[in-house]
């Protein structure tokens, strides 16, 4: 792709392997720039714009979410930043991970649990996993 040629909302939502709303709504939340406009209305964008969408959807697999990418994005722009504010927002989030690991691991034993107790018969009021439910929650 030419770095001058600009392209349609349709084509970097394309190479930017999202769909037309993720555009609209990464602009809403002022992640993408608003893009300058033919004038029959209709945006373009730069190539720099398809690195930006990659850039996002990258860190959102990663995890991070919208505002924390927005900060990614707003550390990228000042010239005079380093690394350590990246890492340790990287250590933060690395952190929130494990957190959640050993709270899906708790629930995993917990569910493990009462499928051993239940033997899968009998009716529904006796079962004894809607009764651990029940009881834990009183």
């Amino acid at each position: 792709m030419n770095q001058r040629t600009p392209l349609t909302i349709g084509k970097l939502a394309k190479q930017g392997r999202v769909n037309l709303e993720t555009i609209r709504y990464y602009e809403r939340r002022g992640l993408l720039p608003e893009p300058p406009r033919t004038d029959s209305g209709y945006r373009v964008y730069s190539a720099d714009a398809v690195r930006r969408v990659r850039f996002i959807k990258r860190a959102q697999e990663l995890g991070f979410s919208l505002k924390e990418i927005q900060e990614f994005l707003a550390l990228r722009i000042h010239p005079n930043t380093s690394c350590a504010g990246v890492r340790q927002r990287t250590e933060v989030k690395i952190a929130d991970i494990d957190q959640k690991i050993r709270t899906l691991q708790a629930m995993k034993k917990a569910l493990v649990g009462l499928a051993t107790a239940c033997s899968g018969r009998g009716p529904v009021s006796d079962c004894p996993i809607l009764e651990s439910i029940q009881e834990q929650h009183l």
